[in-house]
């Protein structure tokens, strides 16, 4: 609530709507698309498969991967992945909720659920948005308020990747270790193959198409154990296979970042 919006406002706040591309981030969504729908339908096309589905297709794009790419590629990839992340828990979780209520509908057509909380509010596209309205105003961030942007939004990346890791210490994997390292697997090794097919394919090249992939291969996020939780499914898998794409993130990451390069 104070690091995020700092950052991410400071980020966008010079950036002006032609400098956006989008197209590198239609491709990325059909990518996930396609392997949202094989997992779904490999799973059996319930819930449960639904909340699996975006195991396999939700990065971890705020927390690890806002530090690693602005770090690794430099401010211009950091807009480029912001402008990814403007609309990819909106786009996913999205699309997710309407699936998993009409799979819940059809299996407790007269369960009387009732709701879990709802996921709390996730401070990110808001300051993204905001910046990008200032940066086209043609104002300029004064130096007083510069200064303490630019200190909370350099804590942003080291405090994060700490609070990755505090979660980590409270996963058990145990007797969902095998499913959890094949979805795992799937989140950090398959998805990102498919969107450099993808992207390959639909012409884009260079930084859009690196951070993409690079994106892609990043671990799942936490915001599907809200599902996970919230519709009271798979729990269990789903903190496994947070904590073992996390893990397993420390070599694919560094795999696909080498080879990156070749692809695009």
């Amino acid at each position: 609530m104070v690091l995020t919006p700092a950052l991410l406002f400071r980020a966008m706040s010079s950036v002006h709507i032609e400098q956006l591309n989008f197209k590198p981030v239609a491709l990325y969504f059909v990518a996930i698309g396609i392997l949202y729908a094989a997992v779904f339908v490999a799973q059996g096309h319930n819930t449960r498969a639904a909340v699996l589905g975006l195991v396999a297709t939700f990065s971890n794009t705020v927390m690890i991967g806002i530090p690693l790419i602005g770090l690794a590629y430099g401010q211009a990839a950091l807009v480029l992945l912001l402008t990814l992340i403007s609309v990819h828990a909106l786009i996913l979780l999205t699309a997710a909720t309407i699936v998993l209520e009409i799979m819940e509908a059809r299996q407790l057509p007269h369960s009387g659920r009732v709701d879990g909380v709802a996921p709390p509010h996730h401070p990110v596209p808001l300051p993204i948005i905001i910046g990008l309205l200032f940066a086209q105003s043609g104002l300029v961030i004064p130096e007083v308020l510069e200064r303490p942007l630019q200190l909370l939004g350099n804590a942003f990346g080291p405090v994060a990747l700490l609070l990755v890791g505090a979660t980590l210490t409270r996963a058990h994997v145990g007797a969902n270790l095998r499913a959890a390292l094949v979805l795992s697997l799937l989140k950090n090794l398959i998805l990102p193959t498919l969107v450099a097919a993808v992207g390959w394919l639909g012409g884009s090249r260079g930084l859009d198409l690196t951070v993409m992939i690079v994106a892609a291969c990043l671990p799942t996020g936490a915001n599907v154990f809200l599902f996970a939780q919230r519709y009271q499914v798979a729990q269990d898998l789903v903190t496994a296979s947070m904590a073992v794409s996390s893990v397993l993130g420390l070599l694919t990451i560094t795999l696909v970042m080498s080879l990156v390069g070749w692809i695009a």
